[in-house]
């Protein structure tokens, strides 16, 4: 557990020189086993940045703040709120997920769309080379052509090429009027149209567009009874929109004209427009206990797929057939249309336990996942690949990226000790 970079600097020099392996941890709540080892490799040493969370500086005129890997990212967002900037990196394990981390898988969340991955939110990092070196890149330049971008290689590595200690951070205007509304569509094409139909509407206002299946309500219904609903009889596809305005703009009003627009066109055949933080909040409550509700059912597979969006109707109406020829599983997908990035995930039949089909679970997901790679899709959107993806990443990644890959794990980390079997399979 350091407390500086210096003392991470001294922990990766001599694991360097005695060849220990090295598991970065941050938050621990990673969905690919990226900080975790198994059992059949030797005992690493397990290096936590919870110790290091300082935010070291907000530069206001810059709109950049410096904030140690160890930080929350929930108190990142409520140091930048402090000096009245969004920081606009959402997830569902924000109170708990560290920045370090984030960045390090490259984080998404629900404001892609509109303010990018984790890896576009951030200017510069301090990090730790696997021999020891401190690499100060602490830079708060937007441009910064001098070579090689070590900083964007190190963020989305999971700790496999170094150990990120610091990050500078892009900030943004908070929005002066926020609007929030779930509107039922026909299906998924209606969704892809209605998003270009706000685009056009409120242009780059539009910071979530989350596609939810009826599935997830049932779901809701049957395991957070608590959760209110704005249907009685939920549809089969919704969308959950946010606007963000800036000035004089009224969000609000723009959800009226955009749904009385949505309607008029065939887009979106009922809805309800929050009409307080309070009502956004249960809105967005609704959204993001889906993954909860879908934890205490138990899924048979769960995918973190993304897909080309004008791709996305037609793997939506072919993926059940695919899913059906194997086992008769329920689907519940959900997730961020907006970057094409779907959770699709698989559930046994209600009254059956998810074991029933576990030697069915491996088929169940070559299924998806061959068919996301025929539409050349990703198996991992916003996940990462940790050690659960690793024989994915094998299967259906480029071999020319491959081979440049490991060329660079090689390069960087000839030892073999940052994160060994992550991403990248270890050697024996």
């Amino acid at each position: 557990m350091p407390r500086s970079v210096d003392e991470v600097a001294t922990i990766l020099g001599a694991a360097n020189a005695t060849r220990t392996p090295i598991v970065p941890h941050g938050g621990g709540t990673g969905l690919v086993g990226g900080q975790t080892q198994p059992p059949d490799r030797p005992a690493p040493l397990l290096l936590s940045l919870e110790k290091m969370t300082a935010i070291r500086a907000v530069h206001g005129d810059e709109a950049v703040l410096v904030a140690e890997a160890g930080a929350v990212l929930h108190d990142v967002q409520a140091a930048a709120e402090a000096e009245g900037f969004l920081f606009p990196l959402s997830l569902a394990s924000e109170g708990t997920c560290r920045i370090g981390g984030n960045l390090a898988t490259n984080a998404g969340g629900v404001h892609v769309l509109r303010y990018g991955n984790a890896r576009d939110l951030c200017l510069g990092l301090e990090a730790v080379l696997p021999d020891g070196a401190i690499w100060n890149g602490l830079k708060r330049l937007r441009k910064d052509n001098t070579g090689y971008d070590l900083k964007d290689l190190l963020v989305g590595s999971e700790g496999t090429l170094g150990v990120i200690t610091a990050a500078a951070l892009r900030l943004f205007p908070r929005p002066a009027s926020t609007g929030v509304a779930l509107l039922a569509v026909p299906d998924p094409a209606a969704a892809l149209r209605l998003l270009r139909l706000a685009r056009d509407h409120a242009g780059e206002a539009v910071s979530a567009f989350e596609l939810i299946h009826r599935q997830g309500f049932v779901f809701l219904s049957g395991k957070l009874p608590d959760l209110r609903q704005p249907w009685s009889a939920p549809p089969d596809w919704s969308v959950l929109i946010e606007l963000g305005l800036s000035g004089a703009g009224d969000a609000d009003a723009a959800l009226a004209a955009l749904f009385e627009a949505a309607a008029g066109q065939g887009l979106a055949t009922d809805g309800v427009i929050a009409q307080s933080q309070s009502q956004q909040a249960e809105l967005w409550a609704l959204r993001e206990s889906i993954p909860e509700a879908n934890r205490k059912i138990g899924a048979v597979a769960s995918h973190d797929i993304s897909l080309p969006l004008s791709a996305i109707p037609e793997f939506l109406a072919e993926a059940p057939a695919r899913v059906a020829e194997i086992a008769p599983v329920r689907i519940n997908c959900f997730g961020h249309l907006g970057d094409g990035n779907l959770h699709y995930n698989l559930f046994p039949p209600a009254g059956q336990d998810r074991r029933v089909f576990d030697d069915r679970r491996a088929a169940l997901t070559a299924a998806i996942h061959d068919l996301v790679h025929a539409h050349d899709g990703s198996i991992s959107a916003e996940h990462g690949i940790g050690r659960a993806k690793v024989a994915d990443l094998e299967r259906y990644g480029d071999p020319a990226k491959l081979a440049a890959m490991r060329a660079i794990k090689a390069a960087l980390d000839p030892a073999g000790i940052m994160n060994p079997g992550a991403v990248l399979r270890a050697p024996n």
